[in-house]
Order: C-alpha cells, then sequence, then structure tokens
C-alpha cells in the first residue's frame, strides 16, 4: 500500500479519536470530567506523562482512553494527564496520537480511592499501523530507568534519582553525587569531576544557578542539600547552547522533591553511634548559645565597639581604650571535656494533589533536622623541609592532637504546583537550609626554628545557609510550540564568627614540673577572627522550543536567553593581643584567667592589641547576560545532530580592601562565543553512541582577583588574590557508547578530552623573607581519561541470584599543566598533573531487592586514587593526598504496617585521610564508624 494511503489512514483514524477525546473536559489540573455517568462503584484515579521514547519530551495532545469505558482525557503541557473515578480494579490505558504507534497499557492494578501514577513512552511510527501492547510493570520500568535523564539527554549524563538515595546511606547531597561516575568529593563537600578543581563545575538548583557561601571557593558545598529533601541529582558532563557556559567539568543539577500524585504523609527518625565518639569525654567549644541549631552567630558577633575602630590608623588610642576593647570579646579561647551525644536526624513531610477552590494543586511541604558528632583522632600535622641530600625532606613543627566536631543541618521546602486549561503548568519552589560546624582543636608539638614546644588550642564555629524561590511556567501552545519561562531570587551567607585561637609554650614538656606559659609576645599567641559573606542572586530565564517537520521526521529548534544579576560582600578581621610586659607567673595563668577582666581595668597596662594585615573585605557585582541557539535534528531514524551556539556577556567590578590597605577597584568585561555539536548515532533498539564537541570557560573567582592577603590558621600559608586573572577557555571533546540491555541495567564506556588555554592555579611565591599562595594563569593544559559504567542484574547466571543486581563504575584519567614563565615562579614541577586531579576513581556495590521491594540491602565501595592537594615550592614535592577505601552498608526492612526500618553502617574500614609531601606526613586523622538504626512511617 502506498505510503500516502497509510498516512493518510492514519490521520483519519487519530482525529477520530482524537475528537472522542477532546470531549472531555479538563476540571482543575487537567482531571477529566467522565463522558456519561458512571456507576457509584469504588473508584480511583491514574496520573502520568506521555513521553516521547527518542528525545525524553512530553508529548502534548495524545489521547488517552480506559478500555471498556467512556472515559478518557488529552495529555497537556509536558505530556501530564490525569483520568479521575476510574472503577476500580484491573484497568487498560490506550494512547494514540498522530505519527506514533499507537500502545496499550495492561495489567494496571487500581485500587479504590487509591491514586495510580503510571508514565507511559510512545515511539514515532513506522509504515505499519500496528498497536503496541505492553503490561504495566514492564512501562513503568522502561520510564524509570531505560527513559531517564542519562538515556534521553542530548548529552553525556549521569543521575542518582530518589529511589537510589533511599537505598544508600547518604544524608546529603555530596555523600550521594559522590556514587556518580567519575566524581569525587574534597572535603565532604566539594565536588571534583574528571579530576578537575571546584572551579570547573556548576551547581544548579531547579535549573537556577546557585551562589556560593564559600570565600575562596565559587563550588556551592552540597552537604547543603538533606537528601530527604532531593528527587534527584544530575550530572551533566558535555556542553549544549542551553547550558550556562562556565563549566567544563560538569554541570550538577539538584532538583528538589515534586508533590506526590495522592496525598501522603512521611514520618522518620534515626540515632547513629559512633564506636569513638558516643558516649565518651571528648572536646568541646564554649558556646554562646544556639549552635544546635546553627543559630549561634548573633551571640557571637564582633563586638561593637571593635567594629567602630576600624583599622585603628586614624585613631589615637589610649591603654585604657585598648583594655575596653579586649574586654569585649568573649572569654572564651581554650575548649573544654564534655559528653559526646549520639548522631540523630528527624524528618516530615505532607504531599498530595487536592482540590482548592475549584483548582487541583500539587503541594509538598517537608522539613528536616540532623545532628552529628565527629572526633578526628590520632591527628598529626607537620611542616616538611629539605632534606640533607636532594630529594629528600625532613619534617618540622609537628603537632599532634585531636579535633571534635558538632554538625548541625536543617531545612525546608515548600512546592506547589498546578495546570491551567491543561497548557499551562505553573510551580513555586521554595527552599531554605541551613548547617553549622562547631569545632574544637587542642595539640601539642613543637615550632622548630623557635626552639620551644606548644600547644594550640583552637575554637572554630561555622554557619552557612541558602535560600532559593522559584517561579516557573510551562506553556504548551499547540503541537509545535512550547514555551517556558523561570524566575528565581537565591541567596547565601556564611558566617565564621569569634574564631579563637590561643597559643602556649610549654615548659619541661612531659616532666612533671612541667608548665604552660602563654606566648604573650608577637602577632600569634592570642589572635580573634570575625568573617561574614553574603551573597545575592537574581536570575530570569525564558526559553522557547518549536517542533517542525523535516526530512520526514519530528525536528526542533529551541532559542532562549538569561539575565543574572550577583553582589556578594565579604568581610574578615583578625586581631592579635599580645602582652609584652607580662609577668612569667601571669603568663602561666590559664587563658580564662587571663581574660576574665583582672588585666583590663582601668589602671592595667598589660595588653596590646593590633589588627591583623591578613584580613579584608571585598565586594563584588556580576551581571551577566546570554543568548543562545540549539537546533536539534533527527537526521535519519538513527542520527541525531544536536548543533548550536551560545553568548555570553560577563560585566564584573569587584572592590577590595586590605585592612592595612588602600581600596582597588578592579574591573572585567568578558564577550564570549560558545559553540557545541553532537552527534547522537542509534545502532539499534537500546545502543547508541554520543559523540560531542564544544567550547566553555571558567572565570575567576572574585576572591581570586582581589589583591588582599588572609590567611587560615596560625602559621598557615598567606593568600594574595590577583587583579590580573583572565578567564579561561576550554575545548572539550567526548565519545560515549552506552547500551541497556534491561529496564535495570546499562553498559557504558566514554572517552574525553580538555584542552585548556590560560587556566588558574594556586602556586607559590616568594617576597624577601616571605613566602605566600597566589592566583596566576598557568600557560596550557590537558584532561583525559576514560569512563566505565556497568549495572546488571545476576539473575543471568543462576535463578538464586535474580534479586540481586552489581554495579560499578570507573574512571581512569590524567592530566598536564603547563605553567609557562610568567606562572612558573618558585614551583617545584612546571609541568604536572593538575591540582586535584586524582588518576582514577572507582565506585563499586552491590544490591539486593525482595521481590514487593519492601526490604532491599546495599553494600557500597568508594577508592580514589592520589591527587595532589596543593603544588610544592622548590626545593619541596608536591603535597599530596593518598587514596583511602570506603566501605558502606545500608539495609531497608519492613516492620509493621505502614512502619519500616533503616541500617546503615558507615566508614566500616575507617581508613585513615592522609597527606604527605615526600616523606612527611603533613596530615593524618581517622573519624570512626558509624551505626545509624532508624525508622520510617508512611501510611
Amino acid at each position: 500500500m502506498p505510503r500516502r494511503i497509510l498516512d493518510s489512514l492514519a490521520r483519519a483514524r487519530h482525529v477520530a479519536l482524537a475528537l472522542a477525546g477532546s470531549v472531555c473536559l479538563l476540571n482543575g489540573i487537567g482531571a477529566p470530567r467522565p463522558l456519561h455517568a458512571q456507576s457509584t462503584a469504588p473508584a480511583g484515579r491514574i496520573v502520568g506523562r506521555v513521553i516521547d521514547v527518542a528525545s525524553g519530551l512530553g508529548l502534548s495532545d495524545v489521547g488517552i482512553q480506559v478500555v471498556g469505558t467512556t472515559l478518557g482525557a488529552m495529555s497537556g503541557v509536558d505530556g501530564r494527564y490525569t483520568i479521575a473515578s476510574i472503577p476500580a480494579g484491573t484497568v487498560t490505558l490506550q494512547f494514540r496520537r498522530i505519527g506514533y504507534t499507537p500502545k496499550t497499557v495492561t495489567g494496571i492494578m487500581l485500587g479504590a480511592d487509591r491514586t495510580l501514577a503510571q508514565d507511559v513512552t510512545l515511539s514515532t511510527a513506522a509504515i505499519t499501523l500496528a498497536a503496541q501492547t505492553v503490561t504495566a510493570s514492564a512501562e513503568r520500568g522502561s520510564v524509570a530507568d531505560a527513559l531517564d535523564a542519562q538515556r534521553t539527554a542530548t548529552g553525556i549524563v549521569n543521575a542518582i534519582t530518589a529511589e537510589q538515595i533511599a537505598k544508600s546511606p547518604d544524608s546529603d547531597a555530596a555523600q550521594a553525587v559522590q556514587r556518580v561516575s567519575g566524581v569525587t568529593v574534597q572535603d565532604g563537600r566539594y565536588v571534583f569531576v574528571r579530576g578537575l578543581g571546584e572551579r570547573y563545575t556548576v551547581t544548579q538548583l531547579n535549573g537556577a544557578r546557585m551562589p556560593s557561601p564559600e570565600p575562596e571557593r565559587r563550588v556551592v558545598p552540597l552537604d547543603l542539600f538533606p537528601t530527604g529533601m532531593l528527587q534527584s541529582v544530575t550530572t551533566a558532563k558535555t556542553f549544549t547552547p542551553d547550558q550556562q557556559g562556565d563549566f567544563s567539568g560538569a554541570q550538577v543539577d539538584i532538583r528538589t522533591r515534586e508533590f506526590p500524585a495522592r496525598r501522603t504523609f512521611t514520618w522518620q527518625s534515626s540515632a547513629g553511634y559512633n564506636g569513638g565518639v558516643t558516649g565518651q569525654s571528648i572536646l568541646g567549644s564554649v558556646n554562646a548559645g544556639g549552635e544546635p541549631f546553627a543559630m549561634g552567630r548573633s551571640n557571637r558577633a564582633l563586638p561593637a565597639l571593635v567594629r567602630s575602630a576600624g583599622n585603628f590608623q586614624h585613631i589615637e588610642l589610649t591603654q585604657g581604650d585598648k583594655n575596653r576593647l579586649v574586654g569585649t570579646f568573649r572569654d572564651a579561647w581554650t575548649p573544654g571535656q564534655r559528653n559526646a551525644l549520639p548522631n540523630g536526624s528527624m524528618a516530615m513531610s505532607v504531599g498530595g494533589n487536592d482540590p482548592i477552590l475549584a483548582q487541583r494543586i500539587g503541594y509538598l511541604l517537608s522539613g528536616t533536622y540532623s545532628y552529628s558528632e565527629e572526633l578526628r583522632t590520632g591527628q598529626r600535622r607537620a611542616l616538611a623541609q629539605r632534606g640533607s641530600t636532594p630529594g629528600t625532606t625532613n619534617e618540622i613543627d609537628r603537632f599532634e592532637g585531636s579535633t571534635a566536631n558538632q554538625g548541625t543541618l536543617w531545612g525546608g521546602l515548600l512546592n506547589l504546583s498546578t495546570l491551567l486549561g491543561g497548557a499551562t503548568r505553573v510551580s513555586l519552589n521554595n527552599t531554605y537550609n541551613r548547617t553549622s560546624d562547631n569545632d574544637a582543636r587542642v595539640e601539642r608539638g613543637s615550632f622548630e626554628n623557635e626552639g620551644i614546644a606548644a600547644r594550640i588550642d583552637r575554637m572554630q564555629y561555622v554557619e552557612r545557609s541558602v535560600r532559593s524561590s522559584q517561579l516557573a511556567v510551562e506553556h504548551q501552545l499547540g503541537e509545535r510550540h512550547r514555551i517556558d519561562w523561570q524566575v528565581t531570587t537565591s541567596g547565601v551567607r556564611r558566617d565564621e564568627p569569634d574564631r579563637s585561637e590561643f597559643v602556649s609554650e610549654i615548659v619541661n614538656p612531659g616532666a612533671a614540673n612541667e608548665q604552660q606559659l602563654w606566648l604573650s609576645t608577637g602577632n600569634g599567641g592570642a589572635v580573634r577572627t570575625f568573617s561574614t559573606l553574603t551573597e545575592d542572586a537574581n536570575e530570569g530565564r525564558a526559553n522557547y522550543l518549536l517542533t517542525f517537520s523535516g526530512f520526514g521526521r519530528p525536528q526542533m529548534l529551541k532559542v532562549g536567553g538569561l539575565w543574572r544579576g550577583t553582589d556578594r560582600d565579604a568581610d574578615s578581621r583578625s586581631y592579635s593581643i599580645s602582652a609584652p610586659r607580662i609577668s612569667l607567673a601571669d603568663r602561666a595563668l590559664p587563658a580564662s584567667q587571663l581574660f576574665d577582666g583582672r588585666f583590663t581595668t582601668p589602671t592595667s597596662s598589660v595588653f596590646e592589641i593590633a589588627p591583623l594585615s591578613q584580613g579584608g573585605a571585598y565586594s563584588a557585582s556580576d551581571r551577566l547576560t546570554a543568548g543562545y541557539l540549539m537546533a536539534d535534528l533527527a537526521l535519519s531514524d538513527r542520527l541525531r545532530l544536536i548543533t548550536g551556539a551560545r553568548y555570553e556577556r560577563d560585566d564584573l567590578t569587584v572592590n577590595a580592601q586590605s585592612t592595612l590597605g588602600q581600596p582597588v577597584v578592579t574591573q572585567k568585561l568578558w564577550n564570549d562565543l560558545l559553540p557545541s555539536a553532537a552527534l547522537n548515532v542509534k545502532l539499534g533498539e537500546y545502543q547508541s553512541v554520543r559523540v560531542s564537541v564544544s567550547r566553555t570557560l571558567a572565570r575567576p573567582e572574585y576572591r581570586e582577583l582581589s589583591p588582599i592577603k588572609s590567611r587560615d590558621v596560625l602559621n598557615g600559608d598567606d593568600l594574595e588574590g590577583n587583579p590580573n586573572l583572565v578567564r579561561t577557555r576550554i575545548d572539550n571533546a567526548d565519545i560515549r557508547w552506552e547500551w541497556y540491555p534491561d529496564a535495570a541495567e546499562i553498559v557504558s564506556v566514554s572517552l574525553f578530552a580538555k584542552a585548556f588555554s590560560d587556566p588558574i592555579e594556586r602556586v607559590y611565591k616568594s617576597a624577601g623573607a616571605q613566602r605566600f599562595l597566589a592566583y596566576v594563569n598557568a600557560e596550557r593544559a590537558t584532561n583525559y581519561g576514560v569512563e566505565f559504567e556497568l549495572r546488571k542484574g545476576l539473575g543471568m547466571f543462576a535463578q538464586a541470584l535474580r534479586a540481586l543486581t552489581a554495579f560499578t563504575n570507573l574512571t581512569v584519567m590524567s592530566s598536564t599543566i603547563t605553567l609557562g614563565d610568567s606562572a612558573r615562579q618558585a614551583s617545584t614541577n612546571p609541568s604536572r598533573a593538575m591540582v586535584g586531579q586524582a588518576p582514577y576513581v572507582l565506585n563499586a556495590g552491590l544490591t539486593y531487592a525482595s521481590a514487593n521491594g519492601a526490604t532491599s540491602a546495599t553494600l557500597l565501595f568508594n577508592r580514589v586514587g592520589d591527587r595532589i592537594d596543593a603544588a610544592g615550592d622548590q626545593p619541596l614535592p608536591d603535597v599530596k593526598e593518598l587514596a583511602r577505601n570506603v566501605l558502606d552498608l545500608s539495609l531497608r526492612f519492613p516492620l509493621a504496617g505502614a512502619l519500616s526500618a533503616r541500617f546503615d553502617a558507615r566508614n566500616l574500614l575507617d581508613a585513615p585521610y592522609q597527606t604527605v609531601q615526600g616523606t612527611v606526613v603533613r596530615e593524618y586523622w581517622r573519624t570512626g564508624r558509624t551505626i545509624q538504626l532508624g525508622f520510617q512511617f508512611r501510611p
């Protein structure tokens, strides 16, 4: 039969069905009214999405009918549909749309007064008109796995879903995302992808850029986001024009949970035990109030009198003024002892999809709180110096001790969504998270150059918060046109108030007559530091998608624009207190007595106070405008070309002022055109190859452009910004083969290569006898590697193993950076691996799931190879963080009715954290094993 006749028959058949389905009137969120009165028998509701199998996009105007009834609906924006008042029992649905193969889904078990979610995929029609019939379970499996973001994305994508997170012991997004191929997490919160530093990773929340709360980093710490609030974490590793152009490693998009199809209530709590911490007497900070709720900054604020004195340069301080200034600080210098509490968490959420004033609204309200205790035992640190023979290192300034940490994380979200007329979807997403780290550290050692033994007491409290509110609207204008836009306001705050450092000289260490005397001279014996950072961002974006016919197939053209305004203010002030004239007997007093007021009376003349030069303030005003054009072209049944370009204009002004210096203004204006092209080749029903090339960039972080000096810890390196930095351009190439042998299985191999022009690196510089860290543009760098991913059910080996699934991902990579003459300075290796580059990352796991899914067990393994933590300065080698093995276990099992339990065991191997420089151990500690038992109630 000629093709045009078949096409005519298909159109006539679909038009007839569409005419019947269009009689259904959408009510509220799109729930149709029945064509005829139905019986009063028990009924339920089915909701879901209809998705294009090739592109992963939702399909509108699909006719849906409940077989054997007159009930039906038409899919609306993003392919969403709702059918209400369906008689309870076994249900069969038919899906039809012009140009697509009809599909019948059987075996849908619908309970009375229940809401069932049923997503469906449709394939473009071939010559035949034969319909496809599948079971409901098979269809749900293909949508949940084979049609996830990884398979349908235009580029190379990896995703962690809520289902996977629920089966792991991970408590925040940073722990969850480290399961992704090629991803490493530094310091428990900063994400490195393919061995690239955090500057090459962009973090988004629900598709909008998140500002960073870190004063010297561009990255967003992912431990800010509890896993209980996450729907998915998607990591895009290749660039397309509709993405923001300043990433090369990855774009991490955190999606908060959507509302459920039916009204639900969930409550869960857990309690945890750390073998070396819980119930033990450990170090404790001198709290000011509010720390258990991450609300301690107001009670630790910089005293108003000290703030009013500024940098002390324009006022003449009398001894009485100095005494009053010293007396305003809290008398909190050294940690005490306390009994460690068990770890614990609690979360609660309520959600649903209910009619409100005749409009059906989807909603989700969720809150979570967690508290944790950690003790770093066996802790030691040291510096390295050149040995007696070339190429060797000797240890100096070794200190041993321990650090106790109290961590708090809480947050909440309120997400709302509704459909207007079936063609417009409106959603409002609101998120607020808050976290704090309360550290107490005591260590003993020696300063080799000064020839003294010493004790250092340090208390540090860091509080961070992130907020985001987003209005997103999607319009489906017929079959061909789609518009979506969103407006987002977000902000972060980081406070490090009242950090204290107190140093004592130890006389006759270890002897019966040992004595500890305050190091009362110089600038390091007693230091208080107050730091704060706020950053606010407003972002608006819009996208238009046109679907048209070409080459006998549907094609897509996408155009859009973005504007983002970011404002940051950062301020860090450090003050040194000394007492050059204090008596030896008074130096022996404990810190709590030295600063209790006895030496700050009007007649006292003991203390001196001065601001330190390692501090200052800076502000940044950043305005980004962007536009793009992208085409998604189906060249044949097997070839899909995605190409286009993005233009970005960034106007940045940074105002910086050191504690004792003059203001410096840095202005940058960057204009960039970023092209990309990707070719997706379909080798079969479940196999494909993706090839992509693109150009991206990396701009300097605001702090890096600020020519002020800062210092993190006593005897640490000074850090200075560089206003002459230029942006980095990166050329990227990727190729990936992937195969989905079954619904929940994948095999893939990827090759990637990146070439950097003017990469930004931290290097050592010298100024006279002093050295400091600085930011410079290196000459060039390369990064390349291979990724392998496997997820396979073990039922193929034996029937008894059907409940087991094994999975692993391995990334092997290498990088080389050439500093060039301008950046070489005192660097040991002018050509070396990039800082943070690990030669390999390995994740592996084994999961057991019962037939009904109620019981599961997951064993997870992670190993990251040795990587450069800091580049060495001549004649010392680079500082490297050594590989460590991490093994976690998680169990989920039902108890009674709606009550279930979870058992998590983290860090079972308790491998040490260790960095080395040559033969010197720069840092070393262990954190202990953590056991946690939790319960969940979900009626």
